[in-house]
């Protein structure tokens, strides 16, 4: 994996029904552009529900039309869809067996481990894409700390006051 040509994905678990086409079509566009115009061959998505499912399905999606592009899905532990709802873990099973590549950072849930993802998505990518609404919770955390280490970050939900200044 390739630092330079890495982007990860974050976002919250649930994306309201009015702005889900907004968002799964923003984050099309942007993964081609990042594709065709940055070389951005790996995409790296933590494995939650919601924007991090969308992301990969996006991913997997694209790589059709776009052979050299992989997915790498980042779970904080193995046991990471304990107590999903059957319809998400399937899509999750779906997505891991169709990734390039599954790191899986715990054996299982432990205090900090999804944090620990979270950075790891960061430290190993030269760009991130998001889906933030909120100015408190794991995806604000992880977009302050992509800031923080200067990694450009594009936050796909619809226009509304600008979160990413606060940050």
């Amino acid at each position: 994996m390739n630092k330079m040509m890495t982007c990860c994905f974050t976002g919250h678990r649930r994306i309201p029904d009015g702005d889900y086409a907004y968002v799964a079509a923003a984050l099309r566009r942007e993964v081609i552009r990042l594709v065709r115009e940055e070389g951005i061959t790996c995409f790296l998505s933590g494995g939650a529900v919601g924007f991090d499912t969308l992301a990969a399905e996006t991913v997997l999606d694209i790589a059709s039309d776009y052979p050299h592009v992989s997915l790498v899905v980042v779970r904080p532990c193995a046991d990471q869809a304990r107590g999903w709802s059957a319809k998400d873990a399937e899509r999750h099973n779906a997505i891991l067996a169709r990734a390039g590549e599954v790191v899986t950072l715990a054996p299982a849930y432990r205090p900090g481990c999804m944090q620990a993802r979270n950075r790891y998505l960061v430290e190993h990518s030269a760009v991130c894409l998001c889906y933030l609404t909120e100015e408190a919770g794991g995806t604000a955390y992880t977009v302050r700390y992509a800031a923080s280490l200067g990694v450009p970050v594009t936050n796909l939900a619809p226009p509304k006051p600008d979160l990413l200044s606060g940050l």
